[in-house]
């Protein structure tokens, strides 16, 4: 029997042998949506943290893998809803929907004539329509790839750029985007800008105004991916100036939503029942694996290694990823006289991840004998 910690309300998705907990002290693993885990004292017995959704900034990474926990996101789970809303963004601000509607909010109470009001006034709030504009995105893995196909086939131009684009990505996104090789043609090109990028010391605040100095006058921009990835104050200017027509976002500033061309919604990208559902069902599967069978999928902190159980016993063991280290194991094992039937090993820059399969039960002092290893950090027996 495991139990797993939450700290959000999250539906238990994992079945017979597993328990969810808001309370509980004495955990194995944690699930957990946006609750902020930084200051968390965790249990001894805690191996694993699934966070149900992509973002993980609200879980200490580098404390973790010291720990020996680790730690899995959902990455795509909640893709589709964030491409909805991105795109609604895009076709709101062309259209001023929310200009529009704020104004027609105005006047509901006054004593006029609606429709004549409406047939004199409405030409403030003619827009602009999105076929055949130029739309640039900026990071085209779960999201912003999904965004590209579907503007592309709403008859936009669409151009690209992603620096970490694999193979299969650029086979899958070619019919469908212009793939361009530096982020400056995005910025001179494109009438519409939506950001898909994680934040990194290299992409925050990318939004500044170097870079919107670089843009078409009258761009506008779409930002449901990070709000670090804005200067807020370069932004508010060139909102204020008309050098950036419009600007969609789900993190707003109070300044921003005190201005008229701010398309702002509360954090909703990630919010429907359908996501939230998604991302619970892929954690619980991700949790699942990794507690009853070692196994690591989608972890942001471990190496991704799975192998089909044998019949017997398996040892996982998180280590420092070195030469002779897997050696130093496999002889540790040889001093017990156990035979080893399966093994998997695979490294991640300094941390690396084996799993050791066996036909029968192991001695519980096999953990013992390998943490005798330097650079051996965690060790599990998976019965």
């Amino acid at each position: 029997m495991y139990t797993i910690k939450t700290f959000n309300k999250i539906k238990n998705l994992m079945g017979e042998g597993f328990t969810l907990d808001e309370n509980a002290k004495d955990y194995d693993a944690i699930m957990v949506r946006s609750a902020d885990l930084k200051e968390e004292t965790f249990s001894k017995n805690c191996r694993a943290i699934a966070r149900v959704g992509a973002g993980v900034n609200n879980i200490p990474i580098d404390r973790c893998t010291e720990l020996g926990i680790a730690v899995f996101n959902t990455p795509g789970g909640n893709a589709n809803a964030v491409k909805e809303l991105t795109v609604a963004g895009i076709i709101s601000i062309a259209r001023n929907i929310n200009a529009s509607r704020v104004w027609l909010n105005s006047v509901k109470d006054e004593d006029i004539d609606l429709a004549k009001t409406i047939e004199k006034e409405k030409s403030k709030y003619v827009g602009n329509e999105i076929l055949g504009k130029t739309l640039g995105v900026i990071g085209l893995g779960q999201v912003g790839g999904k965004v590209a196909k579907v503007l592309h086939n709403l008859g936009m131009n669409v151009i690209g750029y992603d620096a970490y684009l694999t193979p299969h990505q650029y086979e899958d996104l070619k019919q469908y985007v212009e793939l361009v090789d530096n982020v400056d043609t995005i910025l001179e090109k494109s009438d519409f800008i939506s950001l898909h990028m994680a934040t990194t010391n290299e992409t925050k605040g990318f939004v500044n105004a170097a870079n919107i100095e670089k843009m078409k006058d009258g761009v506008s921009i779409v930002n449901y991916a990070r709000g670090e990835l804005v200067n807020h104050d370069d932004l508010v200017s060139a909102l204020k100036s008309g050098k950036v027509k419009a600007y969609a976002t789900d993190f707003p500033t109070k300044e921003e939503l005190s201005l008229p061309n701010v398309l702002a919604t509360p954090h909703l990208g990630a919010s429907t029942i359908e996501a939230e559902e998604n991302c619970a069902a892929m954690a619980a599967t991700e949790m699942k694996d990794f507690l009853a069978n070692g196994n690591v999928v989608n972890s942001v902190n471990f190496p991704n290694v799975t192998i089909a159980r044998s019949t017997g016993a398996r040892v996982t063991v998180l280590h420092k990823n070195r030469v002779g280290m897997l050696e130093e194991i496999t002889n540790k094992v040889a001093d017990l006289k156990l035979n080893i039937e399966g093994l998997a090993n695979k490294g991640r820059n300094d941390i690396a991840y084996t799993i050791l399969d066996f036909s029968g039960d192991v001695p519980e002092s096999i953990e013992s004998k390998i943490k005798e290893i330097s650079d051996v950090i965690a060790t599990r027996i998976i019965s």
